[in-house]
C-alpha cells in the first residue's frame, strides 16, 4: 500500500476523530474539557498522516500492489484474526465478562501464532490479569463482570 492512500485513511480517521469531539459535554468554568485529549491525538495522526501522503505522492509508486501472501489461505487468516479478536471482544465481553473474553482470545491468538501451549497459557492469564489491575484497579475504568459479577 502506498504511503499516499495510508496516510489518505489515517488523514479522513483524524477528521473523523476531530468532528466527533464536538459532540462531547463542556465543563463549566474550565478553559478546557473531555474534548482536549482526543483533539490531541487527531492532530498528532493528521500530521503524521500529511508526512505520509507528501511522501507517498513523492514517491509514484503505486497505490495498491497486492503482494504473494494474498492468495495463501493460512496467512490471510492470521491478517485477519486482529480485528476479528476485536470484533469478537465487543460482541462477547458484556456476557461473558472482560477476563474469560481477554483470556480466551489471547489464548487463542497465541495458539494460532504458534505460541506453545506451556508458554501461552501463563502469559495469556497473566496479560489478562494486568490489563485487568490496571484498567479496573488501578484507573477505575469499569470492565464487563460477565460470568464473574457475583466473584468481583
Amino acid at each position: 500500500m502506498n504511503d499516499a492512500l495510508l496516510g489518505a485513511i489515517l488523514l479522513g480517521f483524524a477528521g473523523w476523530i476531530w468532528w466527533l469531539t464536538n459532540f462531547f459535554p463542556a465543563f463549566p468554568g474550565q478553559d478546557y474539557g473531555p474534548n482536549l485529549f482526543p483533539r490531541i491525538l487527531a492532530a498528532g495522526i493528521g500530521f503524521c498522516a500529511l508526512v505520509l501522503v507528501m511522501r507517498g505522492v513523492r514517491s509514484r509508486a503505486p497505490l495498491l500492489v497486492v503482494d504473494g501472501w494474498v492468495v495463501q489461505p493460512a496467512r490471510v487468516i492470521s491478517f485477519l484474526l486482529i480485528p476479528l479478536a476485536a470484533v469478537a471482544y465487543i460482541l462477547v465481553s458484556d456476557p461473558l465478562g472482560f477476563i474469560p473474553t481477554a483470556f480466551l482470545l489471547l489464548l487463542g491468538l497465541f495458539l494460532w501464532f504458534k505460541a506453545r501451549p506451556v508458554v501461552a497459557v501463563p502469559v495469556a492469564a497473566g496479560m489478562t490479569l494486568l490489563v485487568h489491575w490496571f484498567f479496573a484497579g488501578l484507573m477505575r475504568v469499569p470492565l464487563p463482570r460477565g460470568i464473574l459479577d457475583s466473584v468481583l
